[in-house]
């Protein structure tokens, strides 16, 4: 099957529908002459697979064949067993990402095609599963994984604009745009911000409770329901996380942006 096979053997343990599927993916793509090999991500890097897991599978593919690949994605998807949907991953902004919902039972398997030349830019280090002549390890040797992090000062300049917008749409009792408001504060400044003080991986609100459970309390409370006044609860203690994140995590360079929180804090006051 090719030069390196990671047997099933030495996979961390996880349930027989993960298994299974792995055993039959890993038989069908080493049969595919345009692939290099295959890795995989997330919680199988972590050795935490449970029933609720997806499967992050990188599908390493030769370099003059990667367009070809990606364009047949969904009739690749479709030979690996009871293929329910499939859609690629631009809501997220990774288009080689193929999503797929298998079952039932059902089972859902993120493939990221990536050509072996494009390796050296990766968010993690992968467990490799299959590698046809050991290009695919020579090029993760290449460099290594860099989860990006969160940009303080892209923050700040956006943060007290955002303040003033959920401020306004409270006012005109617009609440559920302001709920999404706060839960895309949530996911793109509060919770990275939580967890890399944490020294996690700053990926939106993911397993923040595991990886930082003295700041669920505070993060619960910027969420809001249906009224003027709970949104307006919810800013402000977005607000305050916020401030006590700023000031734990700020690079000595933060250039802040005190007239603007100024007056959008003031702003805030004046519609309670």
């Amino acid at each position: 099957m090719g030069h390196f096979v990671l047997g099933a053997n030495h996979w961390p343990p996880m349930p027989a529908l993960h298994r299974a599927f792995l055993e039959t993916t890993l038989a069908r793509l080493a049969a595919d002459p345009r692939l290099d090999g295959l890795a995989a991500g997330g919680s199988f890097i972590a050795s935490n697979l449970d029933a609720y897991s997806d499967l992050d599978l990188v599908v390493v593919t030769l370099p003059d064949a990667f367009t070809e690949v990606l364009q047949s994605g969904p009739a690749l998807a479709r030979r690996l067993g009871p293929l329910l949907a499939a859609f690629t991953g631009e809501h997220v902004g990774e288009p080689r990402l193929l999503v797929c919902l298998y079952g039932p039972p059902l089972l859902h398997v993120d493939f990221k095609f990536v050509s072996r030349d494009d390796l050296d830019h990766r968010v993690e280090e992968p467990v490799l599963l299959w590698d046809r002549e050991g290009r695919v390890a020579a090029a993760l040797s290449i460099g290594h994984a860099v989860y990006p992090p969160p940009n303080l000062q892209w923050i700040e300049d956006r943060f007290w604009a955002w303040v003033h917008y959920l401020t306004v749409k409270i006012a005109r009792g617009e609440l559920f745009e302001t709920l999404d408001g706060l839960a895309y504060i949530r996911s793109h400044v509060l919770g990275p911000l939580i967890l890399l003080a944490a020294g996690a991986q700053p990926n939106g609100v993911r397993r923040v409770e595991t990886h930082a459970p003295a700041s669920v309390s505070a993060l619960r409370s910027t969420i809001g329901a249906h009224d003027r006044a709970s949104c307006t609860d919810a800013v402000r203690a977005s607000v305050a996380l916020y401030l006590d994140l700023r000031e734990r995590l700020a690079p000595p360079t933060l250039r802040r942006l005190v007239e603007a929180e100024r007056a959008a804090r003031a702003f805030l006051d004046q519609q309670s």
